[in-house]
């Protein structure tokens, strides 16, 4: 009776080998995917993948597309974070102590005033810390900035990005500014430390020589004669500009200076 009705609706059959393996005993293996088809089409079915879509586990199927949607989001959200990280520059950070190059010792009791200068932008001020030192973030992999003080000569600093964390930087006194700022304000017993510390750092048998203008020749200086002209405030001195030193075990031992006219 079941076979004729099947032939009937779908206008097809199953053998009867078929018929009998599948319907008169049991199995525990599905039949043929063509007599699954049928079989879904006598049921009102398209075929077996549409027998099954039908017939799937609702909330299996919920959890399926919940599964989906959030990988998808997922996924979009990971691309959109990868985007914003590499369209964002990454910033440099440079750190800089000032070291007096006299006496190879931090820059702290008088604060350095630090001018970055920027490409396209105005400059931005600031001052080294308690320490002597700065810490400046960029999204440029090179800073260019002046580095002033009432005590020491100016400066244009110049630096790509490194590994280094810190780098030292020797900053040279302005020994007449100095000398102004000792005898403006009657700190003769400081002069006098400033005269010994000018002593321990020149040699006894240091070569001190200074550049006559118009090519005059040089002049010879013995260490105290130095000394003595650089403790004298004279206007030239404000003037003496040092063309080279030479240091050996803390100790210059060769100076070339001129007077700028």
């Amino acid at each position: 009776m079941f076979k004729e009705d099947l032939q009937e609706q779908v206008k097809a059959s199953i053998s009867e080998k078929s018929f009998y393996s599948y319907f008169k005993n049991s199995s525990e293996k599905l039949p043929r995917v063509d007599i699954l088809n049928l079989l879904s089409q006598y049921c009102g079915f398209v075929n077996w993948n549409d027998f099954k879509s039908n017939h799937t586990n609702p909330l299996n199927h919920t959890k399926a597309i919940d599964i989906s949607k959030w990988f998808w989001i997922t996924l979009l959200a990971f691309g959109l974070f990868t985007g914003i990280y590499f369209l964002i520059p990454n910033q440099n950070t440079f750190s800089f102590c000032f070291i007096d190059q006299d006496r190879n010792q931090p820059i702290t009791q008088t604060p350095i005033d630090i001018i970055i200068l920027n490409d396209n932008e105005s400059p931005f001020y600031l001052k080294s810390d308690s320490t002597g030192c700065f810490t400046w973030k960029t999204k440029d992999d090179y800073i260019r900035f002046v580095v002033q003080s009432p005590y020491h000569k100016t400066d244009t600093i110049y630096r790509i990005a490194s590994s280094s964390q810190q780098e030292n930087l020797q900053i040279q006194t302005d020994d007449y500014a100095l000398m102004l700022h000792y005898y403006a304000n009657g700190k003769v017993k400081d002069w006098k430390n400033r005269r010994k510390e000018l002593s321990k750092i020149i040699a006894n048998d240091a070569t001190i020589f200074q550049v006559l203008p118009h090519r005059l020749g040089i002049e010879i200086y013995t260490k105290d004669e130095f000394i003595n002209r650089l403790t004298t405030p004279t206007q030239s001195l404000k003037n003496i500009e040092i063309i080279e030193s030479r240091k050996l075990h803390t100790q210059i031992v060769k100076l070339k200076f001129r007077i700028k006219s």
